[in-house]
């Protein structure tokens, strides 16, 4: 922060307005203010969950020098759903002692300062480069801090008018909770500290409640059903007529929506066939070599020009403007050397930076990637490249990495995982240190929570270019690209969470033009976007076909279906009153029962009685002691986690040697002993944490064997053994069968062996080596024709084009995933008309997840809206979900 030139006592008096010398000339009046033409729109008035970052408890303080106590690991959530109250306006003082550059209509920063040693309700305001302007006047401060710490209101400003000598004008909207009885508590005490006035007030809330009415979306479900009692064998005919065909991807793209038309990417100038690369790279995939290395290069416009690169445009005199929040500067800012590689699944994008790893120059490419596919890329390289002009390709993962930490940056090519860098970044090992000459996320929307660990570590990579690889670079919401933007090192100021939501996310919520105008022209610069069924891509892949297949459950089935579906019912009643009453209700409770609910839709085995005890744990403790009895249900609650395939918390990869802590969180082994050494607290509650208070699950068939009754037949695995019978009459189909849980696929593998056929396996307790053999089974073994998979492990990276057939056993909240699975299979190199089987319990939870679904598809795709932040994994709008999901 820059230090005052004067003596501090002024610095106490500016604080204040009522010492202020006559008003310059250059200020303009309070009309004069109202009647400017900013370029950055009156912020909307949706309701939004994007309106905040982290609660007061988790911000840092203004002073960025100061070191937390603690280490925040987890993955926060956007904060409470906020919408607008109101605006004021009011003025900037001290600016005299701060070399911030501003003007008007620019976007500017408040921040909290406690720490100000002159000032403890002190709110500083910043440019977008994060220079200090000055301080709100202290009377005002005074009002607004408490609202800030409490975390009961967010702010976004921005400058009315020029900067005088001693002081600017600002306009503050304050944003608060969007639930009517908190708003209209929060509504008295801004009025009571004359912050909001009413009639401000009165208005949006009316254009609130307005904007609620409109958002709803209607979504229905098909009526077919498919029958309890068939015959031993059927056609695939007679299956198909039972199930309702559907096409899921129906509908916009939201990154099309964003990036090229398809006339512009069609005509798009093509690069050479790189003489270094053997495979004959088609007309589509030269053009995007073109484009990669032509953004590894980007250039300002001339000045004058109406064109803008990466939001920066230059004036007739040749000074830089940001178009998103009006920051000018005469000597050029740093531009983005590189972009997102946002191709469908399937088209190529592992080969096409490959070609550029070739033709880009000389200098060491570090790739990450999710595990499961990290050999691919050393694989590919050595299918795709001349064997004189091979480089050497290093796997930096494992143990084995110690050994080749000294050597990196003599091979060409890095391949790490986002575990490996997280964890490197923690402890400044190599990777972290190493200046690459480019760096490339492969399946980048990994990192698309910048709080995580593996985005904080990417950003700190040290890199000439930098390149983003995934299909969906928006799974959830538009918020899902600002990690990937501050990866990138965009310059201009959204690369800060604050201003992004105050220009582009909230703005956008609201269908606002402008915001959305600011995004096609980032996206048509740095993003490039190609699918599968564009006319010039011509992939020539044969159809997809989508079915749903309802099932029916057998009497016994559904009065266990009943049972458990009203024990949940009553889990979420009691946490919401509790909420309501303002007691600490416990959501994990009513999350795990309806695990059970879903898990009784694949096989009532799967879930039992096994967890009732946990259940009454899990409500009454937040520190269990660990005794033998407890340590027991820690155990089977850790084999619930590892069964869902959740991520670990710290590393945000799926759980490798899992551990279950006392108070009944779960983390890696390694990743959860590195943060006992720090800090000896959990990250995610604060609890005391030492490595006697952590749990291993149970050991490999430790567990009673008969505990899952497999022999027995569901509705749902009759089904499956139906369409599996039918499917391989034909000559040549193979089939994967995919499924959230572990415990499942083993079920499934019990009645396949039962029924004599030969299959293969992939999940995540398998290593790589493990993994490959089970593709290469599918791929060259004719005899192996039914893959069972996890489908997590699956949804990233791999070419399944062996199988012609998918089937989904259970669904889950985000499309995406499931989108990502079918699209292994369903990519170039498919040869065969692909069939895909969505199983679905008719009448159950499972059908309200396609209805989940459906909404998710409509509002990621369709105008990108958030429509409230419906996507966000927030306490208000999770509980929303479950909601209908257990009506």
């Amino acid at each position: 922060m820059p230090r005052p030139t004067k003596r501090a006592r002024e610095v106490i008096d500016l604080s204040d307005d009522t010492q202020r010398p006559a008003k310059s000339p250059r200020y303009p009046s309070s009309s004069h203010s109202a009647q400017i033409s900013a370029p950055v729109p009156r912020p909307p008035t949706v309701p939004s969950s994007s309106a905040s970052g982290p609660s007061a408890s988790q911000r840092p303080p203004a002073n960025d020098d100061l070191e937390p106590s603690t280490q925040d690991l987890t993955q926060g959530d956007d904060g409470p759903q906020r919408e607008l109250y109101g605006s004021l306006d009011g003025k900037i003082v001290g600016v005299r002692y701060y070399n911030g550059m501003a003007t008007a209509g620019e976007v500017v920063v408040c921040r909290r300062e406690p720490s100000n040693q002159y000032d403890p309700n002190a709110i500083r305001v910043d440019n977008v480069l994060g220079r200090q302007i000055g301080h709100i006047p202290r009377a005002v401060a005074a009002k607004l801090a408490p609202f800030l710490d409490s975390d009961d209101i967010a702010m976004e400003a921005m400058l009315t008018g020029e900067k005088a000598f001693y002081d600017c004008p600002i306009r503050m909207y304050i944003y608060g909770t969007a639930e009517a009885l908190g708003r209209a508590d929060l509504e008295e005490r801004l009025k009571r500290d004359k912050l909001v006035k009413a009639t401000q007030l009165k208005q949006t809330r009316k254009e609130n409640e307005q904007q609620r009415k409109t958002m709803g979306l209607k979504s229905g479900r098909g009526t077919a059903g498919f029958p309890a009692e068939e015959e031993e064998a059927v056609s695939l005919e007679q299956l198909a007529k039972t199930s309702q065909t559907v096409d899921f991807r129906a509908g916009g793209d939201i990154v099309q929506t964003l990036a090229m038309s398809e006339d512009q990417l069609s005509e798009m100038p093509q690069a050479e066939q790189p003489d270094e690369v053997c495979a004959k790279l088609l007309p589509y995939q030269l053009q995007g070599l073109a484009w990669l290395t032509a953004r590894e290069n980007p250039a300002f416009p001339e000045p004058g020009s109406s064109e803008s690169t990466q939001l920066w445009k230059r004036d007739a005199k040749g000074r830089y403007n940001n178009i998103a929040t009006n920051f000018t500067v005469a000597s050029p800012p740093s531009l983005l050397s590189g972009g997102i590689l946002a191709d469908d699944m399937g088209l190529g994008k592992t080969l096409q930076i490959i070609s550029l790893i070739m033709t880009g120059g000389q200098g060491s490419t570090l790739i990450v990637a999710p595990v499961g596919v990290m050999s691919n890329w050393e694989q590919q390289i050595k299918r795709h490249v001349h064997d004189e002009h091979l480089p050497n390709v290093l796997i930096y993962h494992g143990a084995s990495r110690q050994t080749a930490a000294k050597s990196l940056k003599d091979f060409r090519v890095v391949v790490t995982s986002y575990g490996t860098l997280s964890s490197e970044a923690a402890t400044g090992g190599p990777l972290s240190k190493l200046d690459w000459r480019r760096v490339v996320l492969d399946e980048g929307h990994t990192i698309r929570n910048a709080k995580t660990k593996a985005a904080e570590a990417a950003c700190m990579l040290k890199a000439q270019s930098r390149w983003v690889l995934s299909g969906t670079p928006i799974v959830n919401n538009i918020r899902d690209l600002h990690s990937l933007l501050k990866f990138l090192h965009i310059t201009g100021g959204i690369e800060q969470s604050d201003v992004f939501n105050a220009v582009i996310a909230r703005p956008l919520a609201n269908g606002d033009a402008r915001a959305e105008a600011l995004l096609q022209s980032l996206m048509k610069d740095i993003c490039l976007r190609r699918r599968k069924d564009m006319r010039f891509v011509d992939l020539k892949l044969p159809p997809k076909t989508e079915y749903i297949t309802r099932i029916t459950f057998s009497t016994s089935e559904k009065k266990k279906y009943e049972a458990l579906l009203s024990e949940a019912q009553g889990a979420l009643k009691d946490f919401q009153k509790k909420s309501k009453s303002g007691q600490k209700g416990r959501f994990q409770g009513v999350l795990e029962r309806l695990l059970r609910l879903r898990q009784t839709c694949n096989h009532w085995t799967l879930c039992k009685e096994r967890i009732t005890d946990l259940m009454k744990l899990l409500e009454e403790q937040d520190v269990v002691p660990l005794n033998d009895e407890n340590r027991a249900l820690l155990q089977q609650a850790l084999q619930l986690v590892i069964e869902s395939q959740e991520e670990c918390p710290v590393c945000m990869e799926p759980l490798t040697d899992p551990v279950i802590t006392h108070c009944k969180h779960f983390f890696c082994r390694a990743c959860i002993s590195k943060v006992i050494d720090i800090q000896h607290k959990c990250p995610m509650c604060r609890a005391e944490l030492a490595e006697d208070k952590l749990v291993e699950p149970v050991p490999e068939g430790g567990e009673d064997e008969d505990s899952l009754d497999s022999e027995t037949k569901s509705s749902k695995t009759e089904a499956l053994l139906k369409i599996l019978q039918a499917t391989l009459k034909n000559d040549g189909s193979k089939v994967i069968i995919f499924s959230q849980w572990t415990s499942f696929l083993t079920v499934i593998q019990r009645q396949l062996d039962e029924a004599r056929y030969t299959y293969t396996r992939i999940d995540g307790s398998m290593n790589t080596n493990q993994r490959d053999a089970a593709i290469r089974a599918l791929d060259h073994d004719p005899s192996t024709r039914i893959m069972l998979a996890s489908l997590s492990v699956c949804s990233v990276g791999l070419n399944l084009v062996s199988a012609d057939t998918v089937v989904l056993a259970d669904s889950w909240w985000a499309p995406a995933i499931e989108d990502q699975a079918v699209d292994r299979v369903h990519r170039l190199g498919q040869t065969r008309p692909t069939t895909v089987w969505r199983l679905v319990m008719e009448g159950t939870v499972e059908e309200r997840v396609l209805d989940i679904q459906s909404e998710k598809r409509e509002l990621v795709n369709k105008a990108f809206q958030e429509k409230g932040g419906k996507q966000k994994k927030t306490k208000e709008t999770r509980t929303a979900d479950i909601l209908k999901l257990l009506a």
